[in-house]
């Protein structure tokens, strides 16, 4: 199982590089998607770290983290974000309001999103 963690942790990490890479470049419609890739993956190498077993295909975060009986363990402001953050994984994908969805990622919001992906990413690694 460690060899799964360390996959998953090193996945998450490329995902919040590469959300980086995009808010620098102005690309902010993927600077969400790529947070939320990022906390499902280190979602998904602490459910496999406490649950001993392959982390479950999805890509819901509150499903995963509650699947992994670690759900609980969150404050509300982290549950919160947990949820703001969930429906990007779709959204860019299927953006049928792309242009509201653009509105409302501005610079300011995503180095905030960015900013709590880090904290909950962070939270997770000490934890494993």
């Amino acid at each position: 199982m460690q060899k799964n963690i360390k996959y998953w942790i090193e996945l998450s990490d490329y995902d919040l590089e590469t959300a980086e890479a995009m808010l620098n470049s102005k690309r902010f419609l993927y600077v969400g998607f790529m947070c939320h890739q990022a906390i499902e993956k280190i979602f998904k190498a602490y459910y496999t770290h406490v649950k001993q077993e392959t982390a479950p295909f999805s890509h819901s975060l509150s499903y995963l983290a509650k699947k992994g009986e670690f759900y609980s363990l969150f404050s509300e402001s982290q549950k919160d974000f947990i949820d703001q953050i969930e429906p990007l994984n779709i959204e860019v994908r299927y953006p049928s309001h792309k242009e509201r969805l653009m509105q409302s990622l501005t610079e300011q919001k995503c180095m905030e999103i960015i900013k709590h992906t880090k904290e909950i990413q962070s939270w997770i690694k000490t934890r494993l």
